[in-house]
This record gives C-alpha cells, structure tokens and sequence, in this order.
C-alpha cells in the first residue's frame, strides 16, 4: 500500500529517543521529510544521523524544550521555513512523575500540566494555521493507555492523559471542516526506556528483579509480550497518512489487548 507520505513535512515532538524516535523512523521510510526536537541536542543529532544510516533520508531536528510558548512557536516557524509547510504533527511528550496523590503538591500538577496537556494546546495552535491555508493535515497526539482505563501510581498522568483525549475529539469536530484529521493514540506495554523505568520501580518498591515485573505483566496481556516501539509507530504514520482519509476523533489503543474496558 502506498501511504502517500512521500515529500510530506513531518513534525515529531520528544523524537530523540522511544516512541518518538520510532515514528520518526517509519515516516523517514516513507520518505517523508522529518523534523526532530527534545531538549537534548546530542541525542537528537545522534538520532538523526542514525536515521539517515537507516534510511537514506535527510532529517532535520531542532531543540526546543516544549513546556515553553515561544519555543514551540520558534520550532514551528523553523519546520515551516525549511519544509514549507508542515502537513503531519505528532505530539508527545515524556511521562510526568509517578506517584500517588499525596505524594505531590501545586507545582508538581502545574508542571505536568504544562508538560503533557498544555503543550499540545500550544503545538496545535501553532501547525493549525498552516495546515488550513494547505488545505488539510493530519495530527496524532500520542497519549497513554490510562486514558481507557488508570494506571495505579501514576495519577498525573492518567489526569492529563485523559484530558488530552477529550482535547483531542473537541478538536475534531472543529478542524474536520479545514481537512485536518485528528486522533489520539494509547501505547500499553511498549518496549522503551520510559516503561523500563517503571518497570525498575515497581520492582524497587515490591523487593523483586525487574525481570520479575516484566514476566508479570506479560502474564496480562493477551498477546504474552511487551510491544515493539516498530508496531507502535506503524499505526501512527498510518494515521497520519493519506491512506487514512476517514477516520478522525478516535481514540485507539496499542496494547496487545492489555486493557480491559470497552
């Protein structure tokens, strides 16, 4: 199947390394044009070149630290400058703390806000103007299988995870009339670093090896395993492409049939 992504301009938000990295990996394949951005300049530009080892693609990245406006507008114009435009966002962003409720105060809920959920807002608001003027665009903001169902010990994000989802189906009633086709995505057990370090957490505070968790919670997925980052990204640039020309304001999980809520 042709995706259509050919010489399409990509955005990726937290790409340096995880599940941003593997997206940004599968639109490179497709010979999309990639832009990159975390706030770790090193690691983005070794990201790069091992992309462009990969695939042959030239990729493009900028550093920009998303809890703040005017860097996420300054990345926006940079994409727009060398691309032209930008026809595909991907939001994301690392998870907030774990913790329990208790465990946190006013500035913890703030930060987590402006990292998870208010950055969205703000990436959006930036691509969205563009995007019309083009005539369409796809956006996929990636989210947490909590937005189904809560993960115990991490309140902040299922709170923000969640809001993003309902952002997420606002915003597609909205934009649906400019051509712009918007859907939220829920990794479950993905194999990246960020779930290993939960993994060394539970195991930290339950006295076991971290192998221990991990044969525990592929006991709970139907499919007997972690995801591979690969199986993630392929649904988001399948959404993200013109192969997707009708599904808009879903929420959809990629978790191996782990979560159990309808």
């Amino acid at each position: 199947m042709d995706l259509g992504l050919k010489g399409k301009n990509v955005l990726v938000l937290a790409s340096s390394k995880g599940l941003g990295k593997a997206c940004a990996l599968e639109f490179a394949r497709e010979g999309a044009n990639v832009m990159l951005t975390s706030r770790d300049e090193e690691q983005l530009s070794l990201t790069a070149e091992e992309i462009k080892r990969e695939t042959g693609a030239d990729v493009f990245y900028k550093k920009c630290d998303i809890t703040q406006r005017n860097e996420i507008d300054e990345l926006v114009a940079a994409a727009v400058e060398k691309f032209g435009s930008v026809d595909v966002l991907v939001n994301n962003a690392g998870g907030p703390p774990a913790g329990t409720f208790n465990d946190f105060e006013d500035e913890h809920w703030q930060g987590a806000f402006e990292l998870t959920l208010l950055s969205l807002v703000r990436t959006v608001r930036a691509v969205t103007p563009n995007m019309i003027k083009k005539g369409g665009g796809r956006i996929v903001n990636i989210a947490s299988s909590s937005f189904k169902q809560p993960i115990d010990g991490l309140i902040l994000s299922n709170t923000f995870r969640t809001a993003i989802n309902g952002l997420s189906k606002s915003l597609s009633q909205e934009l649906g009339k400019d051509g712009i086709l918007i859907n939220t995505i829920g990794p479950g057990r993905i194999g990246t670093d960020r779930v290993g370090e939960l993994d060394q957490m539970m195991a930290d505070k339950k006295g076991v090896s971290r192998d221990e968790v991990r044969n525990t919670m592929e006991s709970g997925i139907p499919l007997g395993r972690y995801g591979e980052p690969a199986e993630f990204a392929k649904m988001v640039v399948f959404l993200c492409s013109g192969a997707n020309t009708y599904i808009t304001g879903q929420s959809l999980l990629i978790d191996g049939g782990m979560v159990k809520a309808l």
